[in-house]
């Protein structure tokens, strides 16, 4: 349950119009937006570009980008924005808004006051290993952190010390400053317990290295050991109130102040990683605390982008975190939502290449990081070998099993796809490999099924009129969709979302959807609606009405009248709707009869055979759909029954 009761989410929305809170980030058009209705226009904060489609509306509370679909309210603006979590969001507006934050409970008062003092103990602690890094006693720690290329302007950025090689020296400077020693212990700051007469340092003779939590307290440590004979090279602070390893990633809040600038984040594997690639001018990097990544680290990064760059060391330690990875990811994608990975060079990691080749060589790498998808076919298959029919079909089975832990419906269907066509690709030769029909006679490849003759995925989809393409043009179904809005405005009134979300493959109908979108919002700013002559108008100054100009040659070519300048508007809105569910329902046939037609020429049974040829059939019934209406095209004066 919110900390927040909702009524005080509402005195903030209601106290604060979003306008005032999106307009400290954004420069508002003035051309475009009309403040006397609350309604404003500004170029989106979200993504690049040229023209104000970000819109917000002060009487709704709620913005919306035309170009990119970003929508929400006050506070979702803030925490996609600025990268920040939920309560550090109404926490800020609630300050804005002149509102005080509701108290907590006595006991939940009690905690947060014995944090707040555990908090002051971290600070001290951290000021006394900085102290003795400087000191004397701090020679060897700075003469590595030299060798390793930390300059004194990083160690002072990270608060980076050094833990002296004594059982009490900070227990003892922590007692003199009024610590006491529950509180020393609450920190994990000694070793204690039962078994122990007299506590003692927990970190001794180590680089330290202060974990700062999200608002920049720090709430625990990480020791990198200079004794060779010290039984772990680096070790974190046990697990307290204040420190949750599995939950926490180093560097978070500078990172995530990054983000906006960088666009996204890249996890490496250590401190010193983090800290070579800050010197080198990467702001935008976290790394786990020594171990694997963990599920609520992921989602730490999911937080901050839809997509960070895991970045694992050219090592077969590197190779196994980043498998590892692939499975801990799996199960947790969303549509929008997933990971790529960074591949270095072997025996290399961050620091190696930023220091051996600098900042470039190591922007190529970021760059050139593969998708989750990729990565998995590779873990899958690069050392493997496929010559059998037996050991293809464990590969097949453990690609399904893989995909099939993910736990969004729709997005485990595309990667059974994408990994079904990668099978596909791999295995399968354009004709296919001998087969036998059921006759028993052999024919010539696989193309041929049950004495049926097999057509190429690509190929049926062609030859049907549901995606035809006009040889000279854009693709029919792409024309359709966008020429009939152009030229039939009204129809956005009430489907603008499903005009922006369409998916066009044609740049053409793409600019042109886009240049659309541009008009209409102005006209929305303006507070009047827009005629086919106005749209055609503005689309000519905007240099687009050419491209109209194509499309609609094309429609009357293919006699496609109802999208058309001259049809009624009616049978406009008609024909486009159905436009569009045929080019929903494509786009899933389309998938369903590749995975089909694969799923046949790996084995050839009786079922798969039926679900090809039903699949087929839908296309064929697809192909002929009649008019969902009676009566479709009277109002244009040309009655008829087919699209």
């Amino acid at each position: 349950m919110s900390r927040f009761p909702p009524e005080f989410l509402e005195e903030i929305k209601d106290r604060l119009p979003i306008s005032e809170v999106v307009g400290t980030r954004v420069s508002w058009d003035k051309r475009k937006s009309n403040p006397g209705r609350g309604d404003f226009w500004a170029c989106c904060p979200f993504h690049g570009e040229k023209t104000a489609s970000f819109h917000c509306e002060n009487r709704k509370g709620r913005y919306y980008c035309f170009g990119c679909q970003a929508t929400g309210d006050h506070f979702r603006f803030l925490v996609d924005l600025d990268r920040i979590t939920f309560p550090e969001a109404v926490e800020k507006l609630a300050a804005q808004a002149g509102l005080p934050v509701p108290r907590p409970d006595a006991a939940t008062q009690e905690r947060e006051k014995t944090r707040a003092t555990l908090h002051d103990v971290m600070e001290m602690a951290a000021g006394f290993f900085e102290q003795q890094l400087q000191a004397s006693a701090g020679a060897r720690a700075r003469a590595y952190l030299r060798e390793r290329g930390v300059s004194p302007k990083a160690q002072i950025a990270f608060r980076l010390g050094y833990a002296p090689d004594s059982r009490n020296a900070l227990k003892e400077f922590l007692a003199g400053k009024s610590a006491t020693r529950e509180q020393i212990e609450a920190c994990g700051l000694v070793r204690y317990g039962d078994d122990i007469p007299v506590s003692y340092d927990y970190f001794r003779d180590r680089i330290m290295f202060p974990i700062p939590d999200s608002r920049g307290r720090f709430i625990a440590f990480g020791g990198r050991a200079l004794s060779p004979d010290a039984l772990a090279k680096y070790l974190n602070s046990p697990e307290t109130e204040l420190f949750h390893k599995g939950n926490v990633l180093y560097n978070f809040a500078r990172a995530r102040k990054a983000v906006a600038k960088d666009g996204t984040v890249i996890a490496v594997e250590g401190y010193m990683d983090v800290i070579a690639l800050a010197q080198a001018g990467f702001e935008n990097v976290v790394a786990p605390l020594g171990t694997a990544l963990t599920e609520n680290q992921l989602e730490l990064l999911w937080r901050m982008t839809v997509e960070p760059v895991l970045c694992f060391d050219g090592d077969e330690a590197g190779k196994k975190a980043a498998w590892r990875a692939i499975d801990l990811a799996m199960p947790l994608l969303r549509p929008g939502r997933s990971v790529r990975f960074a591949l270095l060079p072997q025996g290399r990691d961050p620091d190696d290449v930023v220091r051996e080749e600098g900042p470039d060589a190591m922007r190529l790498i970021i760059d050139a990081a593969l998708p989750l998808s990729e990565m998995l076919w590779q873990r899958e298959t690069v050392a493997g070998s496929f010559e059998t029919p037996e050991k293809r079909a464990g590969l097949e089975a453990r690609l399904r099993q893989i995909a099939g832990t993910i736990g969004d419906a729709s997005l485990r269907r595309h990667y059974a796809q994408d990994l079904a066509e990668r099978m596909a690709s791999r295995f399968l030769s354009p004709a296919g490999p001998p087969t036998r029909r059921r006759d028993g006679n052999r024919t010539g490849s696989a193309g041929a099924r049950f004495g049926h003759q097999k057509m190429a995925p690509t190929q049926s989809l062609l030859n049907s009129r549901l995606v035809r393409r006009n040889a000279v043009a854009v693709p029919l179904r792409d024309a359709v969709l966008v020429a009939t809005v152009a030229n039939h405005p009204a129809i956005l009134a009430s489907h603008l979302e499903d005009f922006s979300r369409l998916q066009i493959s044609s740049n053409a109908a793409h600019s042109l959807r886009q240049a659309i979108l541009d008009i209409f919002a102005a006209w929305e700013s303006e507070g009047r609606g827009g005629t086919p002559e106005r749209m055609h108008d503005a689309l000519a100054a905007s240099d687009m009405l050419a491209k109209l100009d194509d499309m609609n040659r094309q429609l009357r070519e293919n006699r496609i009248w109802q999208a058309l300048p001259d049809a009624a508007h009616e049978d406009a809105l008609e024909g486009w709707l159905q436009a569009l569910a045929l080019h929903v329902r494509a786009n899933h046939l389309q998938r369903e009869l590749r995975a089909a037609e694969m799923a046949l020429a790996e084995e050839e049974n009786e079922e798969n055979f039926e679900r090809l040829a039903e699949i087929r059939s839908e296309y064929a019934r697809a192909d002929g759909i009649e008019a969902l209406v009676e009566g479709f095209g009277l109002p244009s004066g040309r009655p008829v029954r087919r699209f």
